[in-house]
């Protein structure tokens, strides 16, 4: 049998920094011989669709999340320990947080002061840390799932909770640096009643019966998490296991009265999984598996699929439809582990290259079984006329693919639209070199994060032609490019009064309307 080589962290290492992170701030890093002077650290890292998000004079290294969930008042009662490193001498710094009730933080095991203002937990520790100082943060607050905000990744469900935070919600919440860039180790202790079980991304470690018939669930990642791609769930749920290609552990968590109904989705993943590995090399975690979120709400969210690392979260009732509805949806999901989880967006702006990627591979998975999608279509490059037609209108209506804004962001231009770039670089160098250049950008940027501008690098280094004027026209350019191979496809003339491309909610896939 062939084992998958993967590229992690010693594993004595990671059990190491959660075994710190859990024991909390009697076993955390001290600071250092600290210095008198020292700047706050910027409120923001710049991205041009979510400007206010992110946090900058540190980066974290790894999060410990301890929840206990109540399921009399269906609060939680939280802890969050963060193992940060100062890029500089820092003397205040800020962590993303809404909705959060903090009742106390410490730094190095120091008590610090804080302020919450907006969506900001400002910290202003003892003394100054100093550039390079790694030192643990233990933020201690409350969370109500239910609770009425502006934008929330809690999902409510009859049992408990699930969680969709991307793309900007997961500081809804945990207290977190709540951007893709800043990656981070996870480990996660869910304590809940014993007729519940707590999951979370990554994998089960440990297992505690305590006091008072409940029951404490530890996960553990073994490659970095964005915080948009964290997944915690508490419900009666069954955990399945079963075996992927070459030795690869997966487990779906089903809702226990579900279990039997959605069996024929589940037992999909195995196949899935092997014709994506021969496209894009070995799945790139510890393990796989489906969420069908426990709930029996029609709104409970409105989107069909999050791809929550190593644990998708699906809409309720989904999965129990026939295959040739489900097949192509689930093969986006799947394709995310590698573009958008994997190798994650630098800038929210660089998106298409997670969506566009994800409806590519869904799009000729669907076509090589013979399933029409909802245009009727049959064939990729009739799909692709189809959109090529599209793309002047889609440009004037929902800006170039790879220039989206924060109303815009979930737009067919980042989907299908992608796909469209993607499908005129193959034709421009060939489907043995695209091939090629989509492996080595994976390979290069594996669990760190990428921009379009990364991408292009790579398309021009391994096609050995500059790529980057072909690349940027297709991408940033406010008129359509001529499609090579296919002089004959033409643009439809835009009409100012065509109602823009239809949005979609973070997490993709309207139901019914679905365009995959």
């Amino acid at each position: 049998m062939r084992y998958r080589t993967r590229v992690t962290a010693p594993a004595a290492a990671l059990i190491g920094t959660a075994a710190v992170l859990a024991a909390g701030p009697a076993a955390s890093a001290r600071p250092q011989a600290l210095r008198p002077e020292g700047t706050p650290g910027a409120e923001t890292l710049g991205d041009s669709v979510f400007p206010a998000l992110g946090n900058a004079g540190y980066r974290v290294e790894a999060y410990h999340l301890d929840f206990s969930y109540d399921a009399t008042t269906r609060l939680v009662d939280a802890k969050a320990t963060l193992m940060i490193k100062a890029t500089q001498n820092l003397s205040r710094f800020s962590l993303d947080a809404l909705g959060l009730d903090v009742r106390s933080v410490r730094v190095g095991g120091a008590t610090a002061t804080f302020e919450q203002v907006g969506e900001k937990l400002r910290v202003t520790p003892a003394r100054t840390l100093p550039e390079h100082c790694a030192v643990a943060v233990c933020v201690e607050y409350g969370a109500d799932p239910a609770r009425t905000l502006a934008y929330t990744a809690w999902v409510p469900t009859v049992d408990g909770f699930a969680v969709c935070p991307q793309p900007n919600a997961a500081h809804t919440v945990f207290p977190c640096n709540d951007h893709p860039t800043d990656k981070a180790d996870f480990s996660f202790r869910i304590t809940v009643p014993s007729t519940l079980r707590g999951v979370a991304s990554g994998t089960l470690v440990r297992t505690e019966n305590l006091d008072g018939d409940r029951t404490a669930y530890t996960y553990r990642s073994a490659s970095p998490i964005a915080t948009e791609l964290v997944q915690i769930t508490v419900g009666d749920y069954v955990v399945k296991e079963r075996q992927g290609p070459h030795g690869l552990g997966l487990r779906d968590v089903v809702p226990t009265a579900r279990a039997a109904a959605l069996e024929p989705a589940l037992a999909l993943t195995p196949g899935l999984l092997d014709w994506l590995e021969q496209r894009l090399g070995a799945y790139p975690f510890e393990t796989y598996g489906l969420l069908p979120c426990n709930s029996d709400a029609a709104n409970a969210f409105d989107f069909t699929g999050l791809e929550t690392q190593t644990l998708t979260l699906y809409k309720p009732n989904f999965l129990l439809q026939e295959e040739k509805k489900i097949g192509s949806h689930m093969m986006h999901e799947l394709v995310h582990s590698w573009f958008g989880n994997s190798v994650s967006p630098a800038n929210w702006a660089d998106l298409w290259l997670n969506e566009g990627h994800a409806d590519f591979y869904g799009l000729l998975y669907r076509y090589e079984r013979g399933w029409a999608d909802s245009l009727g279509l049959t064939t990729l490059e009739a799909r692709m006329k189809d959109t090529y037609a599209k793309g002047d209108q889609w440009r004037r209506d929902s800006g170039p693919v790879a220039a989206p804004n924060a109303v815009n962001l979930f737009d067919n231009q980042r989907y299908v639209g992608g796909v469209l770039v993607l499908y005129a670089l193959r034709e421009a160098v060939g489907e043995d070199v695209f091939n090629r250049i989509e492996r080595t950008f994976l390979e290069r940027y594996r669990n760190s994060a990428a921009t379009t501008a990364d991408y292009i690098a790579v398309a021009s280094e391994v096609s050995g032609q500059d790529q980057s004027g072909f690349l940027n026209d297709w991408l940033y350019g406010t008129k359509t490019p001529r499609m090579p191979n296919h002089p004959d496809w033409t643009v439809t003339p835009v009409v100012s009064s065509l109602v823009a491309p239809r949005h979609r909610e973070p997490g993709h896939y309207p139901d019914s309307s679905a365009t995959l």
